[in-house]
């Protein structure tokens, strides 16, 4: 119940004569649609009135709701969430209604994977209902997970130059748009060798997103890549983001194929650094936490300048090398 004054029970009475008004208080109280509180003073009229009353919130019937959820909801749906919360149920039903009715008559479709939004259109005519609607909430209070509904996600696809397709073959992710395109364009006008080592396909990383991008190779490589004798390579800033963006993609894929840094494009870096003088800052905020496995392909020299650098407070960006140096 909540508090609500006489003045307010009265707004569409205003017109109509005080014992008018006071027969329209008195059958709101005959009908336990409101209850006087006793404490509240008197307005000073006969016959009177309190100032405060008490407004009662109707309670609903949710029988029929209740006995849907029991017997008329597929076995898939879990149905305890909203038996408990049967208004949230009144609330949700239309989407619950309309996930129920794919499950009763079309559920052979989830033999079949399909993207997120694109089941999300077959259940809900809504595409993006489950990624940025109710879905997800739907879908957790009915205990349906994104598993059951054999969904995929979808990663940006794969960007890549393919200089041949022949196998074997070295295949090389390049973090940065501009390394990308210049690696490209001297392919292109030179072929042969990248520092001394013949790539057939470059591959544009586009930093952090690389990893969800790569390890989606079922969808986003075509069957050339995917042979077991080609290798890998992986060239980014010398930084910490850098390294660690290479360690978690290496770590993601180590069960199926090994990414090697690209050992003589940092190589190149660092003596291209050593000439220049004093390189840029490291960005802030840069998360520092990496493994270590990094290291394990480079000499102990060439580790031992590059951790010089680091904890310098310095990087080095991949852009310092250009089309001239490969």
């Amino acid at each position: 119940m909540r508090r609500i004054s006489l003045e307010q029970l009265l707004i569409q009475s205003r017109k109509q004569t005080y014992i008018e008004q006071y027969e329209y208080i008195r059958k709101l109280l005959e009908a336990e649609q409101i209850k006087e509180v006793k404490a509240s003073p008197r307005n000073g009229k006969k016959p009177a009135l309190h100032l405060e009353y008490w407004l009662v919130e109707q309670q609903e019937d949710y029988e029929e709701l209740e006995e849907e959820l029991q017997f008329r909801i597929v076995p898939a749906i879990e149905t305890d969430y909203y038996l408990h919360h049967l208004s949230s149920y009144k609330e949700d039903r239309p989407w619950v209604q309309l996930l129920n009715g794919f499950l009763k008559n079309q559920s052979e479709r989830l033999k079949e994977p399909v993207s997120v939004n694109e089941r999300s259109f077959q259940i809900w005519q809504r595409e993006k209902f489950i990624k940025e609607e109710a879905g997800k909430r739907i879908l957790k209070r009915c205990g349906i997970s994104l598993e059951q509904l054999n969904v995929y996600e979808t990663a940006e696809p794969l960007s890549y130059y393919v200089h041949y397709r022949t196998n074997p073959q070295n295949l090389l992710i390049i973090e940065n748009k501009d390394t990308f395109y210049s690696m490209r364009k001297f392919l292109l006008q030179n072929g042969g060798d990248i520092l001394g080592i013949p790539f057939g396909t470059l591959i544009y990383g586009g930093g952090k997103r690389i990893q969800r991008t790569f390890t989606d190779d079922s969808l986003c490589m075509e069957p050339y890549m995917k042979k077991a004798e080609n290798k890998f390579y992986y060239f980014g800033d010398l930084d910490y983001e850098g390294i660690g963006i290479y360690e978690k993609l290496a770590k993601a894929v180590e069960e199926q194929i090994i990414i090697y840094p690209f050992s003589q494009a940092y190589q190149a870096m660092l003596m291209k650094a050593a000439q220049l003088g004093k390189m840029p800052e490291t960005k802030e905020k840069q998360n520092r936490h990496i493994d270590g496995r990094f290291w394990e392909f480079f000499d102990d020299v060439t580790k031992q300048d590059m951790v010089q650098l680091l904890e310098a407070g310095r990087y080095i960006p991949q852009e310092i090398l250009n089309v001239y140096d490969f």
